[in-house]
């Protein structure tokens, strides 16, 4: 089958779906990321510049949304409800997570949730790996990067105690 066959309208609407989502997602950012130094946080060494994170946070999205596309554009499994349940767990979790941190500057509240986002998007690989290798191996980047992302939110608080 040719792949303008299987990508016509509505898969590119289900996509859009997926994509529109991830993009709500990445609102938080324009309204509560701020330069963390204004917060007088001690930042952990291994605090990558914040540059990176628009470029990285943008392919990550594209690869949430496409995990997801995939998933649903497999035949019928019984596995499927509960991916796509994983699947919108992990990306209410990835919303939350950046107006609890940057906007309510609660580094332990944030820890929280990035450990049930790091949970959640552990969970979904597992289960997506019997559904569809690709969507699973989609996600592989993000868990690298939330790991990353939850042992910094924790070297923040153990600096900053007090906050």
């Amino acid at each position: 089958m040719s792949l303008s066959k299987k990508f016509n309208l509505k898969n590119g609407l289900i996509w859009s779906g997926f994509y529109g989502s991830t993009c709500i997602a990445a609102s938080g950012a324009f309204w509560f990321v701020g330069d963390l130094n204004a917060n007088e946080w001690i930042a952990p060494t291994l605090a990558p510049p914040a540059w990176l994170f628009g470029p990285v946070w943008t392919t990550l999205y594209l690869l949430i949304a496409t995990s997801g596309y995939l998933l649903v554009s497999n035949k019928h499994n019984q596995l499927l409800g509960l991916a796509l349940a994983l699947w919108c767990l992990q990306m209410t979790a990835n919303t939350l997570w950046t107006p609890v941190f940057f906007g309510a500057f609660d580094l332990l509240g944030a820890l929280f949730i990035s450990c049930i986002l790091w949970l959640s998007i552990s969970s979904y690989i597992l289960v997506t790996f019997k559904i569809n290798r690709t969507a699973c191996y989609l996600f592989i980047p993000y868990w690298i990067w939330v790991s990353f992302a939850t042992f910094l939110n924790y070297s923040y608080l153990k600096l900053n105690p007090t906050i």
